[in-house]
C-alpha cells in the first residue's frame, strides 16, 4: 500500500504545518504501522479510515531507518468523494490496492472524526492502536465533530461543546508531555488545567519499543477566549492589561507549584548550569548559520549564556521541575464569566527533543517565555509596535511577574542572570522558527534580538 500512496504523500506532507522538515527534499517514506479503521476496500459508498505511522527519508539525512521523523497520518479512503470534502483531497493512487479510490485528510470529515471519538468511548486494542480512558470519564455518543481548521502543529477536533481531541502529528517514542502532566497535575486537583478523560496511543511502534501517545481528548472550555486574541482586543482598543496578566502570573505560579509536588525536582548547580548555557549557544550558533540576518548579534547575545554559566560560581542551586516548555498567550484560556485562566497544550516545544521536553528544567523558563509573549502581540497588533504598544507590553510583562510572585513566593525579576538568558533564548528560537514558517513575522523577534543584544553591550534598552 505505502508504494502506492508514496507519491501522493511526498507532494502534499511538505504543504503542511505539521511538517517538520521544510527546506529539505522529501524523498521517500518507511512505514512503521498501519491500521484499518474502518475498511479501506470495500465495494459500498462508505468511506474507509486508515491510520499511518510513516518515518520521511530527506536528503541530507543519514541512510538510516530511524533517521527522519515519525508522522501520524490518517486517511479518508472513498470511491467518490463528496464535493465538500474536496478541499481534504490527497490524490488517486495509480495502483496498489486502493487504486481509483481518492485519499483524503480524514480529520476533515466529520463523519470520520466521530468514529475516533466511538473508538475512545470503548477501551480497548485495534490491530497497533490501543484506546485508553480514565475510569470514571463519562464520554456521550453521537456528539457532533467539528475540525478546527486554523493550520498548527498538530490538529484538533471539537466535540459538540464538550471536548476537544488533539491528534498529534509528528511522534516521538514515550509519553506525550501533553497527556502525562495534565494527568499529574489532575492528580494533585490542579483546576488550572483541563484533566484528560481518553487518549489512544501505538504499543512499541517505535523500535525503541515504547508506547507512543497518539491523542488526547480533553474537557473543551466552552466559552473561553484564549489569552492571545484577549491581549490583541486590549491593543486594538487601547486597554489596560495588568489585572488579567497579573492573574494569569498567578495561575502559571499555581502549576508550577503542582507540577513540583506531584513529579520529581532536582537542583541545578554549576556544572548543569555551565551545561545549558553550552546548549543555548549551540543553539545560538547553529540559527545564526540558518538565518543569516542574526549573525551580527551572536557575540553579544553570546553574554547573555556566558552569565548564566557563571551564575553557580557561589554554590548555590537552583530548582529544577516539570514545566509547561511552550508558554505562550495561545496556550492560555480565560473563562468568560469568572475571568479564571487555565493552561493548554503542555506538548512543549516541538522543535526540542522529546527528552529535553521531559527533563526538569528551571520555571523561569516558563516566565520568560510568557513575557516574550507580551512583547509579540505589542509589536504585531494594532499598534504595529509604537511607543504606546511598547509601553503596554513594559506594564503587563511586569504585572504577570507581580502576579507570579504572590503565589508563588519568589519573584521571577529577582534572577536577572537567569531570566536574560532564557529570555534570548527564547527570542533566538522564534527567529528560527518565524524563518522557516511565517518569514513576514520575523520582524517581530528581531527586534528583541535587538534589545537583547543591546543589554549584553552594556547598553540601556527598553521595549
Amino acid at each position: 500500500m505505502l508504494p502506492s500512496l508514496a507519491p501522493l504523500l511526498a507532494a502534499w506532507v511538505p504543504r503542511q504545518r505539521w511538517f517538520a522538515g521544510k527546506g529539505q527534499q522529501l524523498t521517500g517514506f518507511t512505514l512503521v504501522s498501519a491500521t484499518e479503521l474502518l475498511p479501506c476496500v470495500s465495494d459500498g459508498t462508505a468511506p474507509g479510515l486508515l491510520q499511518l505511522l510513516v518515518r520521511t527519508r530527506q536528503s541530507g539525512q543519514p541512510d538510516r531507518p530511524a533517521a527522519g521523523d515519525c508522522y501520524q497520518l490518517l486517511l479518508g479512503v472513498h470511491p467518490a468523494l463528496p464535493p465538500q470534502l474536496a478541499p481534504a483531497a490527497i490524490g488517486r493512487p495509480a495502483d496498489g490496492p486502493l487504486r481509483g479510490r481518492t485519499v483524503y485528510d480524514a480529520l476533515l470529515d466529520n463523519r470520520l472524526c466521530g468514529l475516533l471519538l466511538e473508538r475512545l468511548r470503548v477501551p480497548g486494542r485495534l490491530g497497533a492502536l490501543r484506546f485508553c480512558h480514565e475510569p470514571g470519564a463519562a464520554i456521550p455518543s453521537g456528539l457532533p465533530a467539528r475540525p478546527i481548521a486554523v493550520e498548527q502543529s498538530n490538529s484538533s477536533i471539537v466535540y459538540g461543546d464538550t471536548f476537544i481531541l488533539k491528534v498529534f502529528r509528528r511522534i516521538a517514542p514515550g509519553v506525550n508531555p501533553d497527556l502525562e502532566l495534565p494527568r499529574a497535575l489532575a492528580g494533585a486537583r490542579c483546576a488550572r488545567v483541563p484533566a484528560p478523560a481518553a487518549w489512544f496511543e501505538a504499543a512499541g511502534a517505535e523500535e525503541c519499543g515504547e508506547t507512543t501517545t497518539l491523542g488526547v481528548l480533553q474537557p473543551f472550555l466552552r466559552g473561553s477566549a484564549d489569552g492571545w486574541q484577549l491581549a490583541l482586543h486590549a491593543l486594538a482598543v487601547r486597554a489596560d492589561f495588568t489585572g488579567s496578566a497579573r492573574a494569569l502570573g498567578h495561575a502559571t505560579a499555581e502549576v508550577h507549584t503542582a507540577l513540583a509536588q506531584v513529579l520529581p525536582t532536582t537542583e541545578l548547580h554549576r556544572p548543569q548550569l555551565a551545561a545549558i548555557a553550552a546548549q543555548m549557544t549551540e543553539r545560538l550558533d547553529a540559527t545564526a548559520r540558518a538565518v543569516p540576518v542574526l549573525a551580527p548579534y551572536r557575540a553579544r547575545l553570546r553574554a547573555a549564556f556566558d552569565a548564566l554559566a557563571a551564575v553557580g560560581h557561589d554554590g548555590r542551586g537552583w530548582a529544577a521541575q516539570r514545566i509547561h516548555g511552550d508558554l505562550h498567550l495561545g496556550q492560555t484560556l480565560r473563562s468568560a464569566g469568572a475571568g479564571r485562566w487555565s493552561l493548554i497544550d503542555f506538548e512543549g516545544e516541538p522543535a526540542r527533543p522529546p527528552a529535553e521536553r521531559r527533563r526538569p528544567q528551571q520555571a523561569l523558563r516558563d516566565v520568560a517565555a510568557m513575557l516574550r509573549s507580551f512583547d509579540y502581540a505589542a509589536r504585531s497588533g494594532p499598534g504595529g509596535g509604537d511607543a504606546w504598544s511598547l509601553e503596554w507590553a513594559r506594564r503587563t510583562r511586569a504585572a504577570f511577574c507581580r502576579g507570579y510572585a504572590e503565589a508563588g513566593g519568589h519573584d521571577p525579576r529577582s534572577a536577572p542572570e537567569l531570566m536574560r538568558a532564557y529570555e534570548t533564548d527564547k527570542a533566538v528560537y522564534e527567529v528560527l522558527y518565524e524563518a522557516r514558517h511565517r518569514p513576514d513575522w520575523l520582524p517581530v523577534p528581531m527586534a528583541a534580538i535587538r534589545r537583547l543584544a543591546a543589554a549584553g553591550d552594556g547598553t540601556a534598552a527598553r521595549g
